[in-house]
């Protein structure tokens, strides 16, 4: 498996390029800005993308969708319930303060133990509601994508519209930390590093063990 992580737009969030080294078929995770630097990332690595894969439906991370897919003709993927949810009138016209460009709609719609396939390799979608109703991890042992969910040493946030703090720790619990200790931990953002293991996140983090 190829990986290829990269910090960008104005949030500062973890996009990500993945493909089979096979077939040189690809998706990518959260383009959240500078698509011209993703957009060459994509033809260095002489990759055919397949798939926009959104973690969740906050503006940062979809607000490259839109010129990722002209470019490149890859269909965009979201849960089902963030596709609805970002796409009612009152949630658009919230986050539209941030000043990000929203997604178009997305092609393929996904729920929890559904697999995405690129090439030889083989995604399982992990719904992680919290966040937001439809935040999604993609896990392919021993990789595990986790956009806004899970963070090296902390979690995502879940004030705004949409969060659910019981739901949220409740899908960490029961859906992450029960993944091998082995698993990487590739975040949304690399707020406390750039990548951790389940195991050292059930040792150290703070927001897991109860400290805060």
């Amino acid at each position: 498996m190829l990986i290829r992580q990269m910090t960008v737009g104005s949030m500062a969030v973890c996009c990500y390029l993945v493909a089979c080294e096979k077939t040189r078929k690809a998706m990518l995770i959260d383009p959240g800005g500078d698509e011209k630097d993703v957009l060459a990332m994509i033809e260095k690595e002489k990759v055919n993308l397949e798939y926009i894969v959104n973690t969740h439906g906050h503006p940062d991370h979809v607000c490259g969708n839109g010129p990722i897919r002209k470019a490149t003709g890859a269909l965009i993927v979201m849960h089902e319930e963030d596709a609805a949810f970002f796409s009612r009138p009152e949630t658009e016209h919230y986050f539209s303060m941030l000043g990000l460009p929203s997604s178009p709609p997305a092609d393929r719609l996904v729920k929890h133990g559904d697999v995405l396939r690129v090439g030889s390799l083989a995604f399982e979608v992990i719904h992680t509601p919290g966040h937001t109703p439809g935040g999604i991890c993609l896990y392919s042992a021993p990789h595990l994508f986790t956009g806004d969910t899970l963070f090296v040493g902390a979690v995502g946030r879940t004030d705004f519209p949409g969060g659910d703090p019981r739901a949220f720790m409740q899908s960490i619990r029961q859906r992450l930390l029960t993944l091998p200790d082995e698993t990487v931990v590739w975040p949304g953002h690399g707020y406390g590093g750039a990548r951790s293991t389940i195991g050292e996140e059930k040792r150290s983090n703070p927001f897991i063990n109860g400290e805060f």
